[in-house]
């Protein structure tokens, strides 16, 4: 049987009401989906007016509210929490999950959110060295064992926390700096690039292992051939406007063929960003013609 990779929901929480996020959650992961991933903003970018669920409690509210699907980020702000205090959350919702989390991370995109809400920034270069430091100190938490630990962000004396992860709280780390790709090497199980497919994803995707690379993709499903020019026409007005993430348009086998050659040069797993915000009736002709295939 051919294989393919892995289809997670990308699904941000704008302007959703928690029934809508479970409506598409449940949708999901009747189609076949192996997971959905949620955002993380103070505010969300280039519409910081309209309404946004806190990432966290989103993710935990998903997790209770199905069976099968990994539950994750695109990414969570480092710079946002207190590394012990996120090492807590996450081992309650693997725990609360039946190890169904997946903690994805990244050191933040936006730096007006910074300027806007008085959260620190140091510059891109000391966000990815307290990265680091907050990887290192999410670690060894997780052991259950006791951690000293002095660094340039983060100071831990004799710091433990109990329970530990059932198994194992996979890492996703999202960025494409040569930097990031190294973080991900030491840390993640999981290296995720915001672009589709870049030229250079083989020889990122080599020095990012043994991560395992995914990329994002914003998707226009054509669930027929006469709506094909509304489909486009629909994901042109919304996201055609995304610097360097021009939506894929595609009818089901258009779309198995990209995600075909996406997989031989090392995607294992696709987040899908719909155009039309993942409608649930998408959602299952997606799977019926794209997942099952």
């Amino acid at each position: 049987m051919a294989t393919g990779p892995q289809f997670f929901l990308f699904l941000p929480q704008l302007r959703f009401t928690m029934d809508d996020l479970v409506t598409r959650a449940r949708a999901a992961e009747s189609a076949g989906f192996t997971g959905i991933a949620l955002m993380d903003h103070l505010a969300p970018p280039l519409a910081e007016d309209k309404p946004l669920l806190e990432a966290m409690t989103a993710a935990t509210w998903l997790a209770a509210s199905t069976s099968t699907l990994t539950i994750s980020h695109l990414v969570l702000c480092d710079a946002f929490r207190q590394p012990a205090v996120l090492a807590r959350q996450a081992v309650t919702l693997d725990h609360a999950s039946g190890g169904r989390f997946e903690l994805g991370i990244g050191a933040g995109s936006v730096p007006s959110e910074f300027v806007a809400f008085g959260v620190a920034n140091p510059g891109r270069a000391a966000r990815i060295r307290r990265l680091r430091e907050t990887l290192e100190v999410l670690t060894r938490l997780w052991s259950g064992e006791r951690v000293d630990f002095e660094g340039e962000f983060h100071s831990l004396q004799g710091a433990q926390q109990v329970p530990a992860p059932l198994t194992r709280i996979p890492i996703v780390i999202g960025g494409t700096s040569d930097e990031v790709v190294a973080l991900a090497s030491r840390y993640a199980d999981w290296w995720n690039m915001p672009t589709y497919p870049p030229a250079d994803l083989a020889e990122r995707a080599s020095r990012a292992a043994p991560a395992r690379a995914s990329v994002q993709q914003i998707v226009a499903f054509v669930a027929d051939e006469s709506s094909r020019a509304e489909t486009a026409a629909l994901a042109e007005r919304r996201f055609g406007g995304m610097r360097g993430s021009a939506p894929l348009v595609g009818d089901a086998s258009e779309l198995c063929d990209a995600f075909a050659a996406a997989h031989v040069q090392g995607v294992e797993r696709v987040y899908l960003w719909f155009t039309d915000f993942a409608a649930p009736a998408t959602l299952e002709a997606f799977g019926a013609g794209v997942i099952t295939a």
